[in-house]
């Protein structure tokens, strides 16, 4: 019979008492799997460890013990370069709830892993969160993929006045686009596609609309909660105009906008802009176009002045909250951390092309490497 006790002397007596409890719900999940937790004996101490630290990873585990036990005999769990397993392909028969239901399992099983080689301190913290993005971009491409699929039979394929078929191109934002998310990490997202047009079905929709239902679909599908649960918060406010403007806004609609309305905060947020779905030669065109409005060539005093005071609307709401002590949104958290980096970065950047990272800790070093900081 395998033993857990000895492993739990150094915890708390709440967690103890924890660790009992799962234990005692794996143990029959395996029973009725007809699993022998022999198996695990060598990898007790760090399964203590983790469930210790991770309601969601024990209870994962507990859901799926045979998935568990099966990651534990493979490599995954110890080395990041091998193999996970491939989203199944779906195939042309597949339908949204069938969707819905693949990308949850996947998304929770991933995350298991990648928590389990964080929390059993395998991983470094660039890979943890580096992973979690790339699980991210995944997962919305996947998405995207069918929901654009099954829009077309309905529709037809977007074409712009040339007949050029049309994709809708997806821009992560904050965390994502850097390449940082973290677990809890909303994804910020901005929509976008080349020209306006129309489908080419029998039922006629215009490319504005079409892509607009295609958003839609696609922040359900990441976004609804399920008995499966989410697979994540999507925030769409970083697009123009805001949750006031289009859901999907044209390429060139996008352009003027920034030139003639961008703010200084728009400034500080697509620093970190990133293609993560779509045609990705019409995104990076895109972006470069965007490099005069984010990175200027010479000092605008008046953009510092326009940061100082965004600054201190930050600090004032920080106080308003009473969150002087947030380890995020306090003073010295991870808000300000940030804000004073990308700070640096839309002051210098301009002629300073190493500061013109997404990655906040790229960032920092380039901006001690600088001298800056």
């Amino acid at each position: 019979m395998v033993d857990l006790e000895p492993h739990l002397t150094t915890l708390p007596d709440a967690l103890r008492h924890l660790l009992r409890g799962y234990w005692q719900d794996f143990s029959r999940a395996a029973e009725g799997g007809s699993l022998s937790l022999a198996v695990l004996e060598p990898h007790l101490p760090v399964l203590v460890r983790v469930w210790a630290s991770s309601d969601f990873v024990a209870r994962t585990c507990i859901q799926d013990p045979v998935g568990f036990v099966n990651l534990l005999a493979g490599e995954r769990l110890q080395n990041p370069a091998a193999s996970g397993p491939v989203l199944a392909d779906l195939g042309d028969t597949a339908d949204p709830e069938t969707l819905s239901r693949a990308v949850r399992r996947h998304r929770r099983r991933e995350m298991m892993v990648i928590a389990w080689r964080d929390l059993a301190g395998i991983a470094s913290l660039e890979e943890t969160l580096r992973t979690l993005s790339d699980l991210a971009d995944r997962l919305v491409q996947i998405a995207l993929e069918h929901q654009y699929r099954w829009l077309c039979e309905r529709f037809g394929i977007p074409r712009d006045r040339q007949g050029r078929a049309q994709q809708l191109l997806v821009l992560g934002m904050g965390k994502l686009g850097g390449q940082e998310l973290n677990f809890s990490s909303d994804i910020d997202l901005i929509f976008a596609f080349a020209e306006s047009g129309e489908t080419d079905g029998k039922r006629s929709l215009s490319n504005e609309e079409f892509f607009r239902r295609l958003g839609q679909r696609l922040i359900g599908t990441l976004n609804e909660v399920t008995e499966e649960g989410f697979v994540f918060r999507v925030d769409m406010r970083l697009r123009p105009f805001g949750e006031a403007g289009p859901l999907a806004i044209p390429v060139g609609a996008m352009l003027d906008y920034y030139q003639h309305h961008g703010r200084e905060w728009e400034r500080y947020a697509m620093v970190k802009a990133r293609v993560i779905a779509g045609p990705e030669v019409e995104g990076e065109a895109l972006l470069s176009a965007l490099q005069p409005f984010v990175y200027r060539r010479y000092l605008d005093y008046g953009a510092i002045e326009a940061l100082r005071t965004l600054k201190e609307m930050i600090a004032r709401e920080v106080t308003r909250r009473g969150f002087q002590r947030h380890i995020k949104l306090g003073a010295g958290g991870i808000r300000e951390l940030e804000f004073i980096v990308q700070v640096f970065q839309l002051i210098y950047g301009g002629r300073e092309p190493t500061l013109r990272q997404r990655s906040f800790l790229v960032t920092l070093r380039a901006l001690v490497a600088a001298r800056r900081l």
